[in-house]
């Protein structure tokens, strides 16, 4: 066979991915703050891209009549318009100039508007440093204490804890290790109690002295037994302390009411509120869909670059260039979003035919669910699916969940059916929060129960399903 090099045609497909399939991807997997940001940003780069409002069309509607009304009064001649001015004879005077003259209260136009809502108004949270720096001012102490106390303040986290040794603190202040110890003693009496210490058991004996209990069991437990009692060994602190399992109990239940983390109430952290994109509605003896447009700018193209191009004003070449580019970005873009919006209306609608029982009953009733079933039903890709479900949220009847929480791996049952985990998870949720405190349930127990319930699951897979509960283990459970 001789070799050589040959040239042929052949005529093939493939897919090409332009820069608005690229958009189009892009916009599928954006939350809906990131969208409302993008959207920002694109409008203030886009001259050719506004937002338009409700009143926009609501000014051009002028009927017939109204504009032969608003041309009759444009013809008809303005009069001129006088005042009359007439000063009656029984007017005192003298009342009149002395209360013109008053120093009382004046009354101003500002005084009559309407006054703010004060509950759109809320007051910047207290630091932790704020709060012990206020305290610090209140004490009578000289300037190289304070300075300590500062430093001291400076060096804390945000649980309240010192992070510096106090050889540190020394020579960043200039002063011996004892001093910064004495200065470091009477900041930990500050509020909150236990602030300014250096590990856990230490903020709990300062806790403990602060209340004013003196109890040596509590003491012994904090100093040499936090360890047992983490593990709720109780047989084993009463063993090393030589006293009762009873008399163990009791301190604990002192222990227990401690603050571990004294700045946890100080914390800046802000909740985050999530905006569903979508909402799902009992209508009837079905449901009902509805995408939530709030937030988003309802986007049209500029009128006036819009209607230079179309009437051919004279501009030049590379402007006109410039702005039919600008108006192609600004359409792909529109058309984007309302494609967007469609696909996640049309995955929450197939969502709705697999999922039914879960939205009419609960979480209890959730079914197994993958990415194909939902592709296949609206007739469009896996990767389509999963960029749509991603940091996307539905308010349904049952709460408000991500649209990745419907898809769930199937539990097989005796029966030959199967079951969603997340269903499995919330029985178990259910029966550790129904478990007798001082015998909970373990691992192997939790799984003997589901299966005799049908549900074949291994105790590995309960201590997994467990720990994505953010659920204790049973011997840390356990109420002493």
């Amino acid at each position: 066979m001789e070799l050589g090099l040959h040239q042929s045609l052949v005529l093939t497909q493939q897919l090409v991915m332009t820069p608005q399939l690229q958009q189009a991807i892009k916009l599928l997997q954006l939350s809906r703050l990131e969208l409302a940001e993008m959207i920002q940003q694109e409008m203030e780069q886009n001259p050719a891209l506004e937002e338009s409002s409700s009143q926009d069309s609501n000014d051009n509607k002028i009927t017939a009549k109204e504009s032969e009304t608003l041309s009759s009064e444009k013809e008809a001649p303005i009069k001129e318009v006088t005042i009359e001015e007439k000063v009656r004879s029984d007017t005192d005077w003298e009342n009149y100039i002395n209360e013109y003259n008053s120093t009382g209260r004046v009354y101003s136009q500002s005084e009559y508007t309407e006054a703010p809502n004060f509950e759109a108004f809320t007051s910047a949270k207290k630091t932790l440093d704020v709060h012990l720096t206020w305290q610090l001012r209140l004490h009578e102490l000289n300037e190289e204490d304070k300075k300590i106390g500062h430093l001291i303040i400076g060096n804390l986290n945000r649980d309240g804890y010192l992070c510096s040794d106090m050889e540190e603190l020394a020579e960043v202040s200039g002063s011996s290790s004892e001093r910064v110890e004495e200065v470091l003693k009477i900041l930990q009496k500050f509020d909150p109690p236990g602030v300014c210490a250096r590990d856990l058991c230490e903020t709990l004996l300062i806790q403990v002295q602060q209340l004013g209990i003196e109890n040596r069991i509590i003491t012994q437990i904090i100093t040499h037994h936090l360890k047992n009692l983490e593990n709720r060994n109780s047989k084993k602190i009463a063993k090393a302390l030589k006293i009762t399992v009873e008399d163990v109990r009791a301190a604990v239940k002192i222990i227990q009411f401690l603050e571990p983390k004294p700045g946890r109430k100080f914390s800046t952290d802000e909740p985050a509120y999530i905006t569903p994109d979508i909402y799902v509605y009992k209508d009837g003896d079905g449901f009902k869909i509805v995408m939530n447009d709030d937030g988003l700018p309802k986007l049209r193209i500029n009128r006036f670059y819009k209607n230079a191009i179309a009437n051919g004003q004279k501009i030049s070449k590379d402007t006109k260039n410039y702005l039919n580019e600008k108006m192609q970005s600004a359409s792909w873009l529109i058309k984007s979003i309302h494609q967007r919006q469609k696909t996640i209306y049309l995955v929450m609608e197939s969502l709705l035919k697999f999922q039914s029982e879960f939205f009419e009953k609960g979480i209890a009733y959730l079914k197994p669910l993958i990415l194909k079933d939902i592709a296949e039903d609206i007739e469009m890709h896996e990767s389509t699916i999963s960029r749509v479900t991603t940091n996307k949220y539905a308010y349904t009847p049952q709460g408000l969940f991500e649209l990745k929480y419907f898809f769930n791996s199937s539990i097989e049952r005796t029966g030959g059916d199967s079951m969603a985990s997340a269903s499995v998870k919330e029985k178990i949720r259910l029966l550790i929060g129904k478990e007798d405190p001082e015998h909970p349930l373990s691992d192997e127990k939790i799984a003997s129960i589901l299966q005799d319930a049908n549900i074949q699951i291994a105790r590995r897979t309960v201590a997994k399903y467990r720990k994505v509960l953010n659920i204790l283990p049973s011997n840390k459970r356990k109420q002493l």
